[in-house]
């Protein structure tokens, strides 16, 4: 199987929700609020699509590339800057530059921040994401879901009704 940016955002977030949407068990299309980040997502630059180039390389999907300045745009909804999402944009650096690609940076979008976050892959975030895959493709490919974990972010996930349904959270 090979490893997405959604892999690598969920790994960084939620160990079992990187398992169950990589064993195909995928609520995001019940959540109002991924339907929201893609609302956001396509009216936050509407003429994005006409400039950028949508990248599809090694199973992985890049909404919005400038292969003029090298820059891998990522829209995100959140109203705070996580760790999971300057990783998912490394991910997808580091792919473009596996295929042959130098001098690749990013930009994380926030429009509701209305901030911008520039993202650079440094030689330790190239051997860091190779530890991470190995790891994501152990959670993967185990036949047991992990463990839940209560965390801050499970009542905003779309996974919260599977994790949770008919257990009460204190």
């Amino acid at each position: 199987m090979q490893i997405t940016g959604t892999h690598f955002n969920y790994y960084l977030i939620c160990k079992r929700k990187l398992w169950l949407f990589a064993n195909g068990i995928n609520m995001e299309h019940t959540s109002d609020l991924v339907y929201e980040g893609k609302l956001l997502h396509e009216s936050s630059y509407p003429q994005r699509s006409e400039k950028y180039t949508e990248v599809e390389i090694d199973g992985i999907k890049i909404d919005y590339y400038d292969a003029k300045d090298k820059i891998v745009h990522e829209v995100k909804k959140s109203n705070k800057l996580e760790a999971a999402h300057e990783w998912q944009v490394k991910y997808y650096i580091y792919i473009l530059e596996k295929a042959g690609i130098e001098g690749v940076t990013g930009i994380l979008e926030y429009p509701k921040l209305r901030k911008t976050h520039e993202v650079l892959l440094s030689t330790r975030d190239k051997l860091e994401i190779e530890t991470f895959s190995k790891d994501i493709e152990s959670i993967i490919s185990n036949e047991n879901c992990p463990k839940k974990e209560l965390l801050s972010i499970c009542k905003n996930c779309s996974y919260y009704d599977f994790c949770y349904s008919g257990e009460e959270i204190e």
